[in-house]
């Protein structure tokens, strides 16, 4: 059996940026809508009757307000339908609470305008400076944490989620391929295909899943979880993958394990390039956030910086 991940055995293994037609894809998204007005978008969602339109038409012209508020006025929807609404005409993808399939831990998904959200696009401008704005190579992103329960992969699903709302693709890799949870967040399929059955050499093909709420975001699940996830790490293979991967997303966020368990995340972020490493406030200590550090600063890769969480 090959044991390692060939790219030239596979020249559209993963697709080009503009075919999601790619076998490696399971597409379960829709194709995106013509522009409509906020009327048009806020009476569809909210399935309002011809009666109750004319109601609000007629509201707008007496009192010369917009749709959105003449139907808030009146009943037939509320200010977090005419944000959703807005956010639909504008072309910024998110899921509503109530109206999509996310998570409530993909905050930046769910509750866009929440002062959570703004924390992630906060972080998200800080890296797109530090790691996006040179003419250098865009390396992936491995998102590590000393231990687990500090919050990592809902760090690295938000982000992800902050960057699928820019021009380009994003894609969440999950790497945590002893305790894997990414797919649960997205409500995803697992399967018996994903990360590990690539870097066995198993398969190459239907390993990336698009997100239907978030038309610009794929994820690449872990799939079986294997008995022996550092050594399939550190095969050549991982490295091959995430080259190849670059020149197909504009993004690449990794999950990785909690450095309390092995080394998985430091040999990821190795493969990766950068690294983001993560404490917990009023649980991470400092001696092993220092060990973590030093740990990943062994080899070549960038730590682009620390971040405290406190959600």
């Amino acid at each position: 059996m090959n044991s390692s991940y060939q790219p030239s055995s596979y020249p559209s293994s993963f697709g080009a940026p503009d075919d999601r037609k790619d076998p490696a894809f399971r597409d379960t998204e829709q194709g995106a809508a013509p522009d409509r007005s906020i009327g048009e978008i806020i009476s569809q969602a909210n399935k309002l009757s011809p009666e109750q339109i004319e109601q609000i038409l007629n509201y707008q012209r007496e009192n010369g307000v917009r749709f959105g508020e003449a139907a808030v006025q009146l009943g037939f929807a509320n200010s977090d339908d005419v944000l959703w609404a807005l956010a639909q005409q504008f072309h910024y993808p998110y899921a509503a609470e109530g109206r999509g399939g996310l998570n409530a831990e993909l905050v930046v998904g769910a509750r866009p305008f929440s002062d959570q959200a703004e924390t992630f696009r906060t972080i998200r401008s800080h890296l797109i400076m530090k790691m996006y704005s040179g003419e250098g190579p865009r390396h992936a992103l491995a998102v590590l944490s000393p231990n687990s329960g500090d919050g990592k992969t809902y760090f690295a699903a938000n982000l992800a989620v902050a960057f699928s709302q820019l021009p380009g693709r994003t894609l969440l890799i999950d790497a945590d391929m002893r305790t894997p949870r990414i797919h649960e967040l997205f409500n995803l399929e697992r399967g018996d295909v994903g990360l590990s059955s690539i870097l066995s050499g198993r398969v190459a093909s239907k390993v990336i899943q698009s997100v239907r709420e978030l038309p610009s975001l794929f994820v690449l699940p872990v799939g079986v979880t294997p008995p022996n996830p550092l050594e399939l790490l550190e095969r050549p293979a991982f490295g091959m993958l995430i080259r190849e991967l670059r020149t197909k997303f504009d993004r690449i966020i990794v999950d990785t394990p909690a450095s309390s368990v092995g080394t998985d995340g430091a040999v990821t972020a190795a493969k990766c390039g950068a690294a983001l490493v993560l404490a917990r406030r009023n649980r991470t200590s400092v001696p092993s956030l220092e060990s973590l550090v030093r740990t990943v600063g062994m080899g070549d890769t960038q730590i682009v910086g620390t971040i405290l969480n406190e959600y």
